[in-house]
């Protein structure tokens, strides 16, 4: 129960130690704009809470980059109604212009927490003495707000640093305060760059087959545990899902009905209902997944294939969740950080599996991989392994351009030599 009135601005992001577990206030006010707004609002969320995190260890920095980011959800959330993700770099002058004049109801004149523990409650809530912007007064007079070129320079830094996060996570394919920051009068004295080298990396084949039999091996030691594992690891590699595609967030729990079969042609495909574009796409099962979704419901004790009508989760938990929307909740869909930490954990023990057997390199460079990069791992596979035509993998993976899904198309020297080798000047030629 609230006991006070709430701030103007909602402040998004608890303290460090908080911000995993979510706010119920947060999270009524985040279900309101996916509902009426911003449809990929929860998402961003998660995106934004998970990023914050990793930056725990340096409070400075912590309570620098959460201000912010409350400050520019404001702006899309509630000023322009627009995904982070659709933002342009025209879009970013004008949060710059909305952030040198903020309405004046919005600007506070000290530093106060932005959120309080009720006694009465127990319960941590917005402070509603909170404000996203910081005025300065002089002999007890509210002076004229402005926004300093340093602190401009701050603001932008850290969103460009954030549109890097999310271009890592395949969330968006550009980076619009860079782009502002290049054409701004900044540009000479400060560049921000991103270091986009591990956006596509992948596993190597020797690599994958590391984690692949190593999963393997823990399904069918500890079956009650990780047949989960195996149809995840699966399912990621064949589909190359982004993560957000087959996690539970609000408005959003992926269920067994997403596995389609055409009344028509008889084939399987899995379908995403929304992905970071906001459009659905159908994705084509290969046999060895189709093989895998069957052994994996005949686990979970279901029929071999699902109807139309199934609403079990895909991915269920094996303990209740300790706290958040599911608390106390068994049967309930896998979130984000769940997944990511489970598939941390298999590819630790499979790059310590590589490592026993001497190849050492390359355990190293297993452990630098993610999640993420078996999306990566199965793109890249099907491109230059399995001879998958461009178009099929781009419709696949649900990318806007080609352009990106040939970036993933790897070839040697030699390779192109030998398909140059016997080109001839004229198809036809030997035809009589």
């Amino acid at each position: 129960m609230i006991t006070e009135p709430l701030p103007p601005v909602l402040p998004l992001f608890d303290s460090a130690q908080y911000v995993l577990q979510g706010n119920p206030i947060v999270n009524q006010y985040i279900t309101r704009i996916s509902i009426n707004k911003v449809t990929d609002a929860g998402l961003v969320i998660e995106h934004c809470a998970d990023w914050l995190f990793e930056q725990k260890q340096s409070e400075n920095n912590y309570k620098a980059y959460r201000s912010e980011l409350t400050t520019y959800l404001h702006w899309c959330f509630d000023v322009v109604a627009l995904s982070p993700s659709a933002v342009t770099r025209k879009d970013i002058a004008k949060y710059i212009d909305y952030c040198q004049s903020p309405p004046q109801e919005l600007i506070g004149y000290f530093n106060v927490a932005q959120f309080k523990l009720d006694k009465a409650s127990g319960e941590r809530n917005p402070n509603s003495q909170w404000r996203p912007f910081i005025g300065k007064k002089n002999l007890g007079k509210c002076l004229p707000y402005q926004l300093s070129d340093n602190a401009l320079k701050t603001k932008i830094a850290i969103l460009s640093s954030f549109y890097g996060y999310l271009i890592s996570e395949e969330y968006t394919e550009r980076n619009p305060a860079q782009l502002w920051l290049k054409h701004s009068r900044f540009a000479i004295k400060r560049k921000f760059t991103l270091d986009e080298d591990n956006n596509h990396h992948a596993f190597t084949e020797l690599q994958w087959s590391y984690v692949v039999s190593t999963v393997e091996a823990l399904a069918t030691q500890q079956p009650e545990q990780h047949q989960r594992s195996l149809f995840l690891i699966t399912l990621l590699y064949s589909c190359y899902l982004r993560i957000s595609e087959i996690s539970a967030r609000a408005g959003y729990a992926p269920i067994m009905s997403q596995f389609r079969q055409d009344p028509h042609s008889g084939v399987w495909y899995f379908h995403v209902p929304f992905s970071k574009s906001g459009k659905a796409r159908n994705i084509a099962i290969s046999k060895v997944l189709l093989q895998s979704l069957i052994q994996y419901r005949q686990h979970l004790g279901l029929s071999d294939l699902p109807s139309i009508n199934d609403q079990h989760p895909i991915f269920i938990r094996h303990k209740a969740a300790a706290h958040g929307r599911e608390s106390g909740i068994v049967n309930a869909n896998l979130g984000i950080r769940q997944i990511r930490d489970e598939i941390d954990k298999l590819i630790s023990l499979a790059a310590d599996n590589a490592a026993k057997d001497g190849f050492e390199h390359d355990s190293q460079l297993m452990r630098k991989l993610t999640a993420h990069n078996i999306r990566h791992t199965g793109i890249t596979h099907d491109i230059n392994i399995n001879r998958r035509p461009l178009s099929h993998v781009q419709a696949d993976a649900g990318h806007e351009s080609i352009d990106t899904t040939s970036q993933y198309l790897h070839t040697t020297q030699t390779e192109r030599h030998q398909s140059a080798a016997n080109k001839p000047l004229n198809h036809l030629a030997q035809i009589e």
